[in-house]
């Protein structure tokens, strides 16, 4: 009887249009902190909860605190890709990976060699000032004290969609559109709890929908495959075969 794993194999190699949709669990495995788990950031104490410092409201009303928690906790600039990253940087070099939609912002996809990748929730490495728009780095916005400003004297904002702001309207379709044209649609490392993101994958319209996380989602009754497990490990076993 076929494994799980060689299923997903099989489907991957069968397939010539692949999406993957992930979430923190792709990074966690580089030593990024999530957010959800017992362990995330919202399970540790601040002086205010992290569902409040990263809203826009606290943004604007209080940029020291939110910069004190941003460097602290979310740029995290020393990891790594990790086997499920170059796993899938492979796959689209083989020309099966149409594309990967991530809920993630810390560009781990991109130093890992994929090119085509739509995140959601925007990035660390890009970071603008809301007077002029001139462009920083991360590195210098986790060099920087206190209120990173420009030179013009505006505050350095980075690029990364707050609690408050709406998703980049290209981004979500130029996901969407991958997602419908996807004929495996592989969704790992997310709760699926994270809304309008984790809607996407309505738009779906392929017969093989593949869910990895290392815990159940709301989603897993839907799924036409499900491992439960690290996503590295999993799809670390995976051989890409060129088409």
């Amino acid at each position: 009887m076929e494994t799980d794993v060689q299923t997903l194999q099989r489907w991957i190699d069968e397939s010539r249009s692949i999406v993957f949709f992930g979430g923190a669990g792709v990074s966690t495995e580089s030593g990024i902190p999530d957010f959800r788990s017992v362990d995330g950031l919202y399970n540790q104490k601040y002086a205010y909860p992290p569902e409040e410092i990263l809203s826009r409201t606290f943004f604007d009303r209080r940029p020291e605190e939110f910069y004190r928690f941003y460097r602290d906790k979310m740029l995290c600039l020393t990891a790594r890709p990790n086997p499920a990253h170059r796993k899938l940087a492979q796959l689209e070099a083989a020309g099966r990976l149409r594309s990967i939609v991530t809920q993630n912002i810390d560009g781990l996809h991109q130093l890992a060699g994929s090119k085509r990748v739509w995140e959601l929730h925007g990035s660390v490495h890009r970071n603008h000032c809301m007077r002029c728009g001139k462009s920083y780095s991360a590195q210098w916005v986790l060099d920087s004290t206190g209120v990173p400003k420009c030179d013009c004297g505006g505050i350095v904002k980075p690029d990364v969609v707050l609690y408050e702001e709406q998703l980049d309207s290209d981004v979500i379709q130029g996901a969407v559109n991958d997602i419908q044209k996807a004929d495996l649609l592989i969704v790992g490392g997310t709760s699926l709890a994270v809304y309008p993101a984790a809607g996407l994958i309505n738009y779906y319209r392929g017969s093989r929908l593949v869910l990895i996380n290392k815990s159940e989602t709301p989603r897993d009754g839907q799924a036409d495959l499900v491992l439960h497990g690290p996503i590295g490990q999993i799809l670390d076993q995976i051989e890409v075969k060129p088409l």
